[in-house]
């Protein structure tokens, strides 16, 4: 007989909903994800303008079949675009995923060149707001995550593009989505139920 004690990441996926709004405010036509949409447009939603995750994370993209640009949306509101974003080159959303959460453990290591050479840096179970407070001055062309799920940032304190590592062996920074091989900050993304908000924290 199958055992139906789950692992917590798979019961985690299945938990997963969030709600978008056309409109900013939590306003307008609402439509309920619960698993991948590859194309918002399918959905009937003709924008996006708000976002409210019930359980997560999540992650969105600019360009359908989760492709482009990354937004990552932890457990809270994001009344506006702004909210989930300061990298100021796109306010849309074609395609969002459930993240996997691998573990409650965290371990990143980055490297300066392709292929995992040159300087690097070792992050464990840390968010660190600034590479170069760490001495790590260096681009960083390819990532090894060994466990946990992380975000970086293309600038310190969390700032601009941001690049989704979930488990696994990112070899080129086109890999992980980046025009360029530029990240300065790192943070674990640990949402579930603890956090009660996402971690981007737009500055008024």
């Amino acid at each position: 007989m199958a055992s139906d004690h789950q692992n917590p990441a798979t019961k985690q996926q299945q938990n997963a909903k969030l709600v978008i709004f056309e409109q900013e405010n939590f306003q307008g036509r609402s439509h309920e994800l619960n698993g991948v949409c590859t194309s918002l447009k399918e959905t009937g939603m003709e924008k996006v303008g708000s976002i409210l995750v019930h359980s997560g994370p999540w992650v969105g993209y600019d360009q359908q079949n989760c492709k482009g640009e990354q937004f990552i949306f932890e457990k809270g509101e994001y009344p506006r675009w702004d909210s989930w974003t300061n990298s100021r080159r796109t306010d849309r959303i074609f395609s969002m995923r459930p993240i996997k959460i691998d573990s409650q453990e965290h371990k990143i290591v980055l490297y300066e060149n392709p292929n995992f050479s040159g300087k690097k840096i070792e992050i464990i179970d840390d968010d660190v707001p600034s590479f170069h407070a760490h001495g790590y001055q260096e681009k960083v062309s390819s990532v090894k995550v060994q466990s946990g799920t992380w975000v970086g940032y293309q600038y310190p304190g969390y700032r601009g593009y941001q690049y989704l590592f979930e488990k696994g062996d990112f070899k080129d920074s086109s890999d992980f989505g980046a025009q360029h091989p530029q990240i300065q900050s790192v943070r674990r993304i640990r949402d579930m139920q603890w956090h009660q908000r996402g971690a981007f924290h737009p500055t008024n």
